[in-house]
Formats: structure tokens, sequence, C-alpha cells
């Protein structure tokens, strides 16, 4: 089998599936993207749905690139994510600190994580600290020759097992494997804030169907995530209760009261009573996020945070209603495209996060299966 000429990149949303081909050593690329989602009443990805979707997107990317598909990098989002903070400490007896040490505690938190949380897998693993002779450092120092002891602060981000034997067989059906699957609200947001520039503080809300993710950066560095679970489907619930309309009415509504008025006058709905709910229940969101925010550094003083809102859900903000918005802090509305979804993976894949520990596996002739273990140092 010859090799490949294009890496392929499959985004799984609660409403749309994105797919894109990177040609390798080139600049070359191609996008589709797929409405998914037939029933308003899912909590989580319609796979009968999304079966045919992600085959009918297969074949369009495969005629695109005139050669077959037979695997794939995935990005997935799920209200079950699970992040798992550990801080490993190691005496060092004044010796010099070395990659083989740093590896061998990581991978001992792994198998920590791993045999405590077994319905679970290891999605990212993401070193936040490295404090050595009671020094803080976000990426481990060249030029320290002695040290008493250590401690890494690690994030390790889990997926349900469950869940990702589903995605598995769903792409198996159409004989392709899958290489890696990947935490997209995650990777989407490292990829976002690199093209935004520099902010001491930034957060980015991803809304999505049925839960927002936070993702919180210090001086463009990755320190903590967390899941709400409240999303963009609890916006069309509170219309479909306060005007007392079905949940495809409410739903329309949400997507079109900034677009379609002749939709809302048709259906006797008010625009202001729609916008009213949404700004509401948006507010609510980006209250609660600042909230946590401010509870895990410790602070009230977060005037300088900037919030960035991404992911469907907060699609139904155009830029010229975010100003609407009853907050202090300074807001952004990053209008992704396809193609920058499925290039955020990409570009975490080829390294882009310096704070990532990469797991590759590997397989030794009668000695079974192990794991090495690379980080990316500064």
């Amino acid at each position: 089998m010859t090799d490949k000429n294009f890496d392929i990149y499959f985004d799984l949303g609660s409403s749309k599936i994105r797919a894109s081909a990177f040609k390798k050593d080139s600049s070359e690329n191609f996008t589709i993207e797929n409405e998914c989602l037939s029933s308003l009443n899912l909590k989580k990805l319609n796979l009968l749905n999304a079966e045919h979707v992600i085959e009918k997107s297969i074949l369009q990317i495969e005629k695109k690139i005139d050669e077959y598909i037979d695997d794939i990098n995935l990005l997935v989002d799920s209200a079950d994510v699970l992040s798992i903070g550990l801080s490993v400490l190691k005496k060092n007896e004044n010796k010099k600190i070395n990659k083989e040490e740093i590896q061998y505690l990581i991978q001992s938190a792994k198998q920590q994580v791993l045999r405590s949380n077994t319905d679970y897998s290891i999605l990212h693993i993401i070193v936040t600290n490295y404090k050595i002779n009671n020094i803080d450092y976000v990426f481990l120092p060249t030029d320290i020759n002695e040290c008493n002891q250590f401690s890494i602060d690690i994030i390790f981000i889990c997926f349900p097992k469950e869940l990702i034997k589903n995605f598995e067989e769903l792409f198996n059906k159409k004989d392709v494997s899958i290489k890696q699957i990947l935490f997209s609200s995650y990777v989407k947001s490292l990829n976002y804030k690199d093209q935004l520039g520099f902010y001491n503080e930034s957060a980015f809300i991803d809304i999505g169907y049925e839960k927002t993710s936070i993702i919180y950066f210090k001086k463009q560095n990755f320190y903590f995530f967390h899941i709400l679970p409240v999303g963009g489907h609890h916006i069309t619930k509170d219309i479909s209760k306060v005007l007392n309309i079905d949940l495809i009415k409410a739903e329309e509504a949400k997507l079109n009261f900034d677009k379609d008025n002749d939709f809302l006058k048709k259906n006797g709905l008010s625009l202001e009573i729609i916008k009213k709910i949404i700004f509401a229940r948006i507010e609510e969101i980006l209250e609660i996020s600042t909230k946590f925010i401010s509870r895990h550094e410790k602070s009230n003083d977060l005037d300088q945070l900037r919030l960035v809102l991404m992911g469907e859900g907060s699609k139904i903000l155009s830029n010229k209603y975010r100003q609407d918005i009853s907050i202090s802090n300074d807001i952004d509305l990053f209008d992704e495209t396809p193609l920058d979804i499925c290039e955020s993976g990409l570009k975490v894949i080829k390294g882009q996060s310096k704070q990532e520990v990469v797991i590759v596996p590997k397989k030794i002739e009668k000695k079974g299966f192990f794991e090495k273990l690379f980080h990316f140092f500064k």
C-alpha cells in the first residue's frame, strides 16, 4: 500500500459534521460541512443520522482528493468529558533533572488516572506547571544543575470509553480507522488564541448543544478547563417555554431572530422578547464562567480577562448584538469556519502546544505493548 497524500480530519458536532483533507508537505486543503442532527430532543450525537452523513462526507472528500480514505483524526465534544488534575512530587537529592525522570513521573500519573477511572480513556495530557526548588515554571528550565525536589502539575482530559467505542464502530463500518481522538473545544482554543494575539488572561467559551466549555489561558499558556451543563439547547427551551411554542419553532426563532423578520411576523413572535431571552441566558453563561474562573484563581479582579465566544451556540449573536450583553469584560465573537476547526486538530498533532505530552504507542516483538512518552520542552 502506498502512502497517502493527505491527512484527514473529521469534526463531529452535535448539529454539523465537518471534514478537511490537508495535503502533506503542502498548503493545499479541501473542506466540507454537512448538517447532522435531525431531532432536537437528543442530548447526544444522533449516531444513526451521523452514520449517513459520515458516509456522505467521506465520499465527498475522496472525490476531491482522488484517493480512498482509510484513516482519520477525529475531533469530538461531549458533556461527559472529564478533567483530572494531579500533582506529582519527586525528591532529587540536589541532582540535575533529566528528561527520563519527567517521563517516568508523567507516565506514573497517567497509570494512576487510568486505574482510578476505568471507564475513561485519556485524550490529552497537559503539563501546566513545574515547581523546582519552590519556584514555578511553565516550561522545564534547562539551566538548573542542582535540584532538591521538584513537582509537576498535570491535567488529564478524558472521554468515556463507551463513547469512543461508538465513534470507532461508526467509522469502522465505512472501513476507516481512527488514528487519534481530540477534544475539540481544547484544540480550537489553542489555535484561536494564537490568531487573536496576546492577552494576559483569556477564556474561550465554547457554547455547544447542552454544555459549555470554559478553557482558560494565563499569559498564552493553558491553565485549566471546566464544563457547564448548559448550552444552546437551553436557550431553545427558554424560548419555547416563555412563548408557549414547540421546540422546533423555538429553534427556528433562535436561529433567525436577527436574519428573518418575516419568519417572526408570520408566526406572531416578538423580536424584542426573543432578544431578551437569548441575551439573558448568554449573560448567565458568561457570569457563571467568570465566577468559576474567579474562584479557581482565588481572585475577584478579572477586569483584564478577555472572553472569546466560539461554537455553534455563540453564532446566534452577531457582532452587532454583542454590545447588548451586560458584562464588564471585553468580549470577542470568533467567527470560526469549518477549516479553522479541522486545522486546529492538525496543529495540535503537529506539535503546536508545547505544554502537551505526546504518547506514541509502540510494539516490541515478544515483549507485548508499551508506550513511549515524549514532551515538547521549550
